[in-house]
């Protein structure tokens, strides 16, 4: 697979086929409708894929700064919370934006958001991410006044297009982002009223769990499906069905449990059952058949580290793992990592180039998925120099990428190979 319908694979696919069929939509809309401006602005992926590519590398280099020589990141915000909020609601949700400004309008058959609109809703997004970091100087309360602009009008300008494109059967998947903009929200005030984040911060990870066994569940499948056919395998992943839709329903209840109930038995199962589900779901993908292309196997590999995330939570609800070890294998390895194959392969697609990993985008992939297991081991063994490496890695994962995908993401769409 190279261009032309495959430029709207990454998209169209996050939606159950039928509804493709019935709405057009696998046609696709045409790309770079803003010729009169840049062309970061041009579509939804660019502006949002680029800010996270440079600004995920950025914030763990000060985050680790701020560990090793006191540096005040965020002000009186605290270091600690300045690095979790901004992991999950500075960098997820530039990934997630980028996501979904180009699959609505895919699903939608509608014109997407792009020019001065689009370059607005990034520069909200921007704003946040420059008062978290200047809280020390505008103060916490204003800081946190601005950052939550975004994720409200992200909120409300997806269920616009969604409404507006008759396409209610969609709006499920806005129901993890109204989840990460109240968890954003109460992330803010557990800070300013306690200091430390818990029940928010478990939320904004389930979030973007819940999207990732709704959105990947169905992507996942669906590209080895196609990757498969096209080099005449006949032994298929079986297709998202109501089976799928029962284990999200399951995977929603696990979760929040564990949002909840994060400590003693009712994790523990609620993590078992969430591992179980992942397992189930992912024997019928024939992910190992994969392996010789990275930018599809990797979709698989950054899918099972959900299900080593909760069995993760289990373990911290066990007291085997401590909590912050649990949740950042389901931050890196299943949030960042779903993240880095989505935003590799969208790019690629929309701007034209063939779908197949480099070797500088495979070995990004490598690097994420090894601090995604340096980073707990970290606490496990009590080992700082892990922490480190991980950080390390970490961040070579998305200069990587950036080095790669920056150029694609400002420039015009490459001319199509036909």
């Amino acid at each position: 697979m190279t261009t032309g319908e495959d430029t709207e694979e990454i998209m169209t696919a996050a939606q159950p086929r039928q509804s493709s069929r019935r709405a057009g939509v696998g046609r696709g809309i045409p790309r770079g409708l803003r010729r009169d401006g840049p062309a970061l602005f041009s579509y939804g992926f660019r502006p949002f894929f680029l800010g996270a590519g440079i600004f995920a590398p950025l914030a763990m280099a000060l985050w680790i700064a701020a560990l090793a020589t006191g540096l005040p990141v965020g002000g009186d915000y605290g270091a600690v919370a300045w690095h979790g909020h901004e992991m999950l609601f500075g960098f997820g949700a530039a990934v997630l934006a980028g996501f979904l400004m180009t699959a609505i309008p895919n699903w939608t058959g509608k014109m997407p958001l792009s020019g001065r609109p689009l370059a607005a809703l990034a520069g909200l997004w921007l704003a946040g991410r420059v008062a978290m970091l200047g809280a020390g100087w505008i103060g916490v309360t204003a800081a946190v006044a601005i950052d939550a602009l975004f994720l409200p009008a992200l909120l409300a300008a997806c269920a616009r297009e969604l409404i507006a494109g008759g396409k209610w059967s969609e709006l499920k998947v806005l129901g993890g982002v109204a989840l990460i903009t109240v968890a954003n929200i109460g992330f803010h005030a557990e800070v300013l009223l306690t200091g430390a984040p818990g029940l928010a911060a478990r939320a904004g990870v389930a979030g973007y769990a819940l999207l990732v066994m709704i959105i990947g569940g169905r992507i996942v499948p669906s590209f080895t499906r196609n990757w498969l056919a096209a080099r005449g395998e006949t032994r298929l992943p079986v297709p998202f069905n109501r089976g799928d839709g029962i284990s999200i329903l399951l995977s929603l209840v696990a979760l929040a449990l564990w949002v909840f109930v994060p400590e003693g038995p009712v994790a523990v199962a609620a993590g078992l059952a969430g591992l179980a589900i992942v397992a189930l779901r992912m024997a019928r993908w024939r992910g190992a058949a994969t392996w010789r292309e990275p930018l599809l196997l990797v979709l698989h590999v950054a899918f099972g580290f959900v299900g080593l995330g909760f069995l993760a939570m289990a373990a911290g609800g066990a007291g085997l793992m401590p909590p912050a070890a649990a949740m950042h294998v389901m931050m890196v390895g299943g949030m960042a990592g779903m993240m880095l194959a989505v935003m590799t392969r969208a790019t690629r697609g929309h701007t034209g180039r063939p779908l197949t990993a480099t070797v500088r985008t495979t070995a990004a992939y490598a690097c994420l998925f090894a601090a995604a297991l340096a980073r707990p081991a970290a606490d496990l063994l009590g080992a700082p120099r892990l922490l480190e490496a991980a950080a390390a890695l970490f961040i070579a994962a998305f200069l990587l990428c950036l080095s790669e995908y920056g150029p694609m993401l400002v420039r015009p769409r490459a001319p199509r190979a036909d």
